[in-house]
């Protein structure tokens, strides 16, 4: 049940892409009902009562990779192990739920509920945050889950949840002197983890707290000057790689649309990012996914044996390296689109 462990992308069809400058046509084939639906919302900006919009939400639930991905639930509402929920990674369910909030699908589909209910129940911490359940247990939240769940519960129709509420105040509890935030024991943060302001980007602005508000805009200091990449003796490779899935990974892409959903899309010190996002456009128009996670390629040093993972990481991926992404495409586009609008006001 579901995707290979052995990365293979034998069963995705390779890419068709017209030659044109605007691949939005290619964006709305019908093919792939979800990233029609975020074109149709997110860049063209159709109402949910719009007809188009409509079939399109429909259609992701009958064919394309929610509908493949919803196929292989277990009748629980899990994927793979209900015993261990968030591993293997990135085959669990905590990364198939990501997934499907990423592409559009919400609470309303009766199996995304029931999946959103049984993290809620097996992911909810004593201190309020989130985090994976292994051995006797634990009291306390993880960072990079509490931000990626909360996010996904957002949007997936949770945001008025009392259990994501708290974890939303737990986020900003977790946030370091220097603005940012860490999944490690450390006094720092790090670009590494922006899931946090994540989740604070798709909670509705009317809706933030004196606190959260506060949160964010250190939050979003602390990338930006940084630059979105200065960060170490050197430039980290796989940051200047676009991925997707990208699970709890920070690329520039990653950074790019988290700052720009939070307002700053108008901010001078995004420039070096931007930059980075137009000499990676294809003269079709369109971006490649340049890796997939775990991105251990040139210039990585990420740990792929214990204690770091306790078990291999199983790859997991919609489309194929190196040709053009659909996903990548729709996201470079959206933070085209807010930069735009951002230096137009």
């Amino acid at each position: 049940m579901g995707w290979p462990g052995k990365l293979n992308l034998s069963w995705i069809p390779k890419h068709v892409v017209p030659k044109l400058k605007d691949p939005v046509d290619w964006l709305l084939e019908p093919s792939q009902p979800a990233i029609r639906y975020l074109v149709l919302t997110g860049l063209l900006g159709r109402p949910a009562d719009d007809p188009d919009v409509r079939d399109a939400k429909e259609g992701m639930y009958r064919t394309g990779w929610v509908a493949k991905i919803l196929k292989e639930q277990l009748p629980r509402g899990y994927w793979y192990s209900y015993a261990s929920l968030h591993r293997p990674k990135y085959v669990a369910t905590t990364f198939k739920l990501y997934a499907l909030a990423d592409l559009g699908a919400t609470a309303e589909e009766p199996r995304v509920k029931k999946t959103c209910e049984v993290l809620l129940l097996n992911f909810l911490r004593k201190d309020g945050g989130f985090g994976a359940r292994y051995g006797g247990g634990e009291d306390e939240g993880h960072f990079c889950t509490t931000g990626n769940l909360c996010r996904t519960l957002i949007r997936c129709g949770y945001g008025d949840d009392p259990r994501v509420l708290r974890a939303l105040d737990w986020i900003v509890r977790a946030q370091k002197e220097d603005g940012g935030w860490n999944c490690f024991p450390s006094k720092k943060g790090t670009l590494d983890c922006w899931e946090g302001l994540s989740a604070f980007a798709v909670f509705p602005r009317s809706r933030w707290t004196r606190s959260i508000k506060r949160s964010a805009e250190r939050g979003a200091e602390f990338f930006l000057e940084r630059e979105l990449h200065r960060e170490g003796r050197g430039e980290y490779s796989p940051w200047f790689r676009f991925h997707y899935p990208v699970h709890y990974y920070y690329d520039l892409l990653v950074g790019l649309g988290v700052l720009t959903a939070l307002g700053y899309g108008g901010d001078a010190r995004l420039r070096f990012a931007l930059d980075i996002l137009n000499e990676k456009r294809r003269p079709d128009g369109t971006w490649a996914l340049d890796a997939v996670h775990p991105d251990i390629g040139p210039g990585a040093s990420y740990q792929m044996r214990p204690p770091y993972e306790p078990e291999p990481p199983l790859a997991w991926a919609f489309e194929w390296v190196g040709e053009p992404s659909k996903v990548v495409t729709y996201k470079a586009l959206k933070v085209l689109k807010r930069v735009k609008a951002a230096t137009r006001s």
